[in-house]
């Protein structure tokens, strides 16, 4: 008898290498994605302007960086309680002094720029379809900062508006970036600020935007991220305390569905190595003087030492050496 619909990845049309670049930018499943991402030693750029949710914003910063158009950055600026901020970025992004929060913001940007030159692939993660904009200006945040919510208006965006600013950005990134893949996702995070009802339609929206994408655009793929958690997995065992987020088992679940997917045969063969590795750094002896175990860590030490030319793992090296010098 069968207890769940599993569903099936289809194979990407163009697989993703390792070591030719990831970049991930959006909601907190961008974070988790590229977290497993850089755990796997895979050459990724994880959310560079922290989580932002709206694709607007996505958009914005993603045009930014391919562009260096740091023209209006200055606008953008907020203090509140001594410290300033930026609208378009996430509150990691904070400093005492104005400029000195801006010159953080302008390194992020050419940081961007400089990977997105060499990457192979852009994950899009949009997590809300829903924006608020400025009273004062009517411009749009992706970050109130905690500013008093009547300083906002909040909206939800219409199925017009975030197709054509999608459609504006890929143009943009063929122009900059052409070999470049696209890759989105929609977060499988439920926004229950919105109410549950209003969620729905705000992630409706946003999967009728991603397959509308995917359709005019030859090089976009879709995740389904949001189907394998609600659809396939279905079940509050498969989230975390807070009943919204993935849990850990479930973030496993559909990083292997990931990887199946999207990871070519040289990136599916160093995952299953590393996982070795990974399991042999975990091990913790009783007797960590021993001759045995000192044999173990001395063979660890080899095996690291082979996978530097695919990989930096100078950290793993290091702790490794510590254990043997310590006994």
């Amino acid at each position: 008898m069968q207890f769940r619909t599993e569903l099936n990845v289809p194979t990407a049309p163009s697989r993703f290498s390792r070591t030719k670049g990831i970049f991930t930018i959006g909601s907190c499943f961008a974070e988790v994605m590229g977290r497993k991402l850089q755990e796997v030693k895979a050459n990724t750029l994880v959310n560079p302007f922290g989580t932002i949710f709206n694709p607007l914003s996505i958009h914005k910063l993603l045009r930014a960086a391919l562009t260096q158009d740091e023209s209006k950055l200055e606008a953008g600026l907020v203090e509140q309680n001594g410290i300033w901020y930026h609208y378009d970025f996430h509150s990691s992004f904070s400093h005492s002094q104005p400029e000195a929060l801006l010159q953080m913001l302008r390194a992020q940007i050419q940081e961007a720029h400089t990977f997105l030159k060499q990457a192979q692939v852009v994950m899009l993660t949009w997590g809300t379809a829903y924006i608020y904009e400025r009273q004062d200006t009517g411009g749009l945040v992706a970050n109130c900062h905690k500013v008093p919510q009547k300083q906002f208006t909040k909206r939800l965006l219409t199925l017009a508006q975030i197709t054509h600013d999608t459609q504006q950005t890929l143009k943009l990134l063929q122009t900059h970036c052409p070999s470049l893949q696209v890759l989105l996702t929609v977060s499988p995070v439920r926004h229950l600020k919105d109410t549950l009802p209003l969620n729905s339609v705000s992630k409706s929206l946003l999967r009728v935007a991603a397959h509308l994408a995917m359709e005019q655009h030859p090089r976009i793929t879709y995740f389904p991220a949001y189907e394998l958690l609600l659809d396939d997995l279905r079940d509050y065992r498969f989230y975390a305390a807070d009943l919204l987020h993935p849990s850990e088992m479930a973030e496993n679940y559909i990083w292997e569905k990931f990887v199946q997917a999207y990871a070519d045969q040289a990136f599916t063969n160093f995952i299953g190595r590393w996982a070795e590795v990974q399991r042999e750094l975990a091990h913790k002896s009783f007797h960590p003087d021993s001759p045995a175990h000192q044999q173990f860590l001395q063979k660890l030490l080899q095996k690291l030492k082979s996978m530097t030319p695919e990989a930096d793992v100078q950290a793993e090296i290091d702790t490794v050496q510590r254990q043997l010098r310590m006994n």
